[in-house]
């Protein structure tokens, strides 16, 4: 064992499996000379070669279609064939991968999608939006909301139902998630019924929670979160904006939420204020802090206790939310 490993090994506060998959990762990314200094291009390179054995295995679909939607690259998981004989439309959530809206893709988060669409029983779409800093705000917002208008518009065509969508995503697919939801709800347009909300980056203000749980050993750093802040936005006076951070947003009259919080992330305060604010708002909020768990923790569920309870939890409260929707 390195001394690297030895020092994520010794954060006790992590759970034993997430610890694992972090220690996994810092060592993927290690073989990489550099790998913070090495051109944009091949930084995003390299993180989907680390994190291809995380998104590999889990469930088989009936369906998997390859589409364009809103000019990006998309991906449609189908639990059960969509064009069964006699099978309703299916109720749907448009999936929004994180990375700091400047890496990943809908390949590194291809198994995240699938476990949802399996173990919720809907379909999962995914896109691959334009990243910063080449699309800087608000190019990837609008590239989702118009995702989601021709996910309702064109409905019967994915085989999906229009009056049973959801939205979701981790991290800057969080962010996005919630701003899409303003963006529709503010030009008085139909709303997604429901926003799943992964351990999100919701406002940029430095919380206690970035100095306890700042450094490799909790897979989020403080340079790292404020890099990718810097990315999206032209210029600092944007960081006010309530499209960017959603956490400034009037959030009435917007679909019901469940965040999934990592208790061992620098985000994890900001997550507890944005539940805390969409409940004041009169949205209705289901949240869970887990315990020992560090960002981008649900992508450790081939070896993840913890991580399989999360999906577990999120897919029984979406499957309830649409099925309810299509009542």
């Amino acid at each position: 064992m390195d001394a690297t490993t030895e020092a994520l090994a010794e954060h006790d506060d992590v759970d034993p499996e997430i610890r694992r998959f972090v220690i996994a990762l810092n060592h993927g990314y290690g073989q990489f000379s550099d790998f913070d200094a090495l051109p944009l291009p091949e930084r995003r390179a390299a993180a989907e070669t680390v994190r291809e054995q995380w998104r590999t295995g889990g469930p088989v679909m009936a369906e998997t279609r390859e589409a364009t939607l809103a000019g990006c690259r998309a991906r449609l998981h189908y639990p059960v064939a969509p064009d069964a004989a006699g099978s309703p439309p299916l109720p749907a959530m448009l999936y929004i991968h994180g990375g700091g809206w400047t890496m990943f893709s809908i390949d590194t988060h291809d198994r995240l999608m699938r476990e949802y669409a399996a173990r919720a029983g809907i379909v999962v779409a995914g896109i691959d939006y334009s990243l910063s800093p080449e699309a800087k705000y608000p190019t990837a917002l609008d590239e989702v909301v118009e995702a989601l208008r021709t996910l309702r518009r064109d409905a019967a065509a994915y085989g999906v139902d229009a009056d049973a969508l959801a939205i979701g995503g981790d991290s800057a697919g969080a962010n996005l998630s919630v701003a899409a939801c303003l963006r529709l709800r503010d030009a008085g347009e139909p709303l997604p019924r429901a926003m799943l909300l992964n351990y999100g980056a919701f406002d940029p203000v430095e919380t206690p929670s970035y100095a306890r749980y700042d450094g490799p050993a909790y897979m989020l750093t403080i340079p790292e979160m404020n890099q990718f802040w810097a990315n999206y936005v032209s210029d600092a006076a944007a960081l006010n904006d309530p499209y960017v951070a959603p956490a400034r947003a009037n959030l009435a009259e917007l679909p019901a939420a469940l965040l999934a919080i990592a208790e061992c992330d620098i985000l994890a305060d900001a997550n507890r204020a944005m539940a805390s604010r969409l409940e004041a708002a009169g949205v209705p909020v289901e949240m869970h802090v887990y315990s020992g768990a560090t960002h981008s923790f649900l992508e450790a569920v081939s070896v993840s206790g913890l991580a399989n309870q999360a999906l577990d939890d999120a897919a029984r409260w979406l499957a309830d939310r649409l099925t309810g929707a299509r009542a």
